[in-house]
């Protein structure tokens, strides 16, 4: 029930406060550039080496965005001169206008802040999507940050908001933003009915309603410590009441029902013996009462899944994925603008199979009209609706791979799947760790070591594999998302290039 204070203390002007659930937290905070640069600089310097790999990564996006800053900057004149200034409307004028050159460095921080998840680089991250927003008013980047921010907070309605007004601003809802919607309502709407039981289930908790949740909370559970759960109850689900009503972010709320939740399984004799009276009963069993709180979980984690089976699909394993490609031709389409600006398309569809990366986009006479494998990274859902034979879903952590099938996969859309034998090749299968290979693997690098390694595939060709020397050919919602850099292109072109039996302009002959 207590914060923990923040380590990162910012300069006055560039205190926000954090938004309250049911108020309209929407609007943007207006924040000029230099604020958020000073902040960025003053966070950067506060940073210091560890072990925690999320803030070595912020720190290291942060190092960025002030070195891009510092030689993009015009130089200073030799007489005072106004800054270019942006009017916001309604408000004073801003700072310097954010260029395109800051752009991507700035969300970077924005979204390697948010990824650290403490309450310092979180404040940080709701500073950067402002900033962006203040001069980008329709930026899908920035909304989509700030809405991944404000869930990150608790403040549920106001992240709604910023999702949909990401949603109004695209075409392509690459990162399942709709679901995540549709997940986070029905979860506020089982929440309420959750807290609508307990409360016709402990009438008495009405009087404590109104009472400081920290007073109730700490007579509830000393009452608890005694055994006397009929006076607990009460008090305890007084503060969910106040809770709720309040506007308390939801992270709070759940942790206060969960809080409860284990109480009243003490009390009930589930656990701890039953030591005391008065234990749950009446209209809202305790098992329902779980089931209730374990499902709004689950559904703002991941939406609403309509089909569990999603179609009957057929998983694969390693060994079974090997027999459905042994002794077939394969060519590998790279998303670059070699193939888009090509005429390959009859050629790639004559092989026996053909694989697609993430984003990929059709124009059959020059990339052809099939898709039989569809390798994608688990991040975001481009193309996951195309029906295809296989779908190969990469990702590093386990638990994010299996929440994004939860969430992403569409019924139908695939007859075979590959299993968590396929999920992250370079690492998994061949074992090869960060100390030989320290960059992550791309998806088209995975796809194409992993068909190396298996080596069944009579002809094994790369098509307008460039490494994106021509620039990136994908979906129009992909093509603002920036070529990242964690990525080593140039160790997997040399790879690559070692592997070689001939190479042209337009395709590389690995068998």
């Amino acid at each position: 029930m207590t914060k923990a204070r923040p380590r990162w203390q910012r300069p006055r002007d560039v205190e926000v406060p954090a938004p309250r659930e049911g108020t309209a937290s929407i609007a943007v905070t207006p924040t000029d550039l230099d604020v958020c640069l000073r902040a960025c600089a003053a966070h950067s310097g506060k940073l210091v080496a560890g072990l925690d790999r999320r803030r070595t990564a912020l720190a290291e996006a942060l190092r960025h965005l002030l070195a891009t800053h510092a030689t993009t900057a015009p130089a200073a004149p030799a007489a005072p001169l106004p800054l270019i200034r942006r009017t916001v409307k309604g408000g004073p004028s801003t700072g310097p206008v954010l260029g395109d050159e800051l752009m991507d460095p700035l969300l970077a921080v924005g979204n390697k802040a948010l990824e650290c998840g403490y309450e310092d680089e979180t404040k940080l991250a709701l500073l950067v999507a402002d900033t962006v927003l203040t001069q980008r008013k329709r930026s899908r980047a920035g909304w989509r940050l700030r809405a991944r921010v404000l869930e990150a907070m608790g403040a549920e309605t106001a992240a709604v908001d910023a999702y949909e007004r990401y949603l109004g601003l695209t075409d392509e809802d690459g990162f399942g933003v709709a679901a995540k919607v549709a997940g986070l309502r029905l979860g506020g709407e089982i929440q309420q009915e959750l807290v609508r039981r307990l409360e016709d289930d402990c009438p008495g908790a009405r009087r404590f309603a109104d009472r400081p949740v920290t007073e109730s909370w700490a007579e509830g559970l000393e009452l608890h410590a005694r055994g006397d759960w009929a006076e607990a109850q009460p008090r305890l689900v007084g503060v969910l009441l106040a809770q709720t009503r309040d506007g308390t972010p939801v992270t709070e709320i759940q942790e206060t029902a969960s809080q409860y939740l284990g109480l009243a399984r003490e009390a009930s004799g589930v656990i701890g013996g039953g030591r005391g009276t008065g234990a749950p009963t009446g209209p809202a069993p305790l098992t329902e009462l779980t089931e209730l709180y374990a499902e709004q979980r689950r559904n703002r984690a991941r939406g609403a899944v309509a089909d569990p089976t999603f179609g009957g699909v057929e998983w694969l394993t390693l060994g079974e994925f090997r027999n459905r490609i042994a002794g077939r031709s394969i060519c590998l389409i790279a998303n670059s603008q070699r193939v888009g600006n090509g005429s390959m398309g009859a050629e790639i569809d004559a092989y026996d199979l053909v694989v697609r990366f993430n984003s990929y986009k059709i124009d059959p006479a020059a990339t052809g009209r099939r898709t039989d494998i569809h390798a994608t990274i688990h991040k975001h859902s481009f193309n996951w609706d195309q029906r295809v034979d296989t779908r190969l879903v990469f990702g590093g952590v386990s638990g994010g791979w299996k929440q994004s099938l939860r969430s992403r996969l569409v019924p139908g859309a695939q007859t075979c799947l590959g299993d968590e034998s396929l999920r992250w090749p370079l690492r998994e299968i061949g074992k090869v760790g960060s100390d030989v290979w320290p960059a992550i693997p791309t998806t088209g690098f995975n796809m194409l070591w992993l068909l190396d390694f298996l080596d069944v595939s009579p002809r094994l060709d790369l098509i307008g594999f460039d490494f994106y020397e021509s620039g990136a050919y994908r979906l129009s919602g992909a093509m603002k998302m920036p070529i990242t850099s964690v990525h080593e292109y140039t160790s997997e072109k040399a790879w690559v290039m070692e592997r070689a039996q001939s190479v042209t302009d337009a395709r590389i002959r690995l068998r």
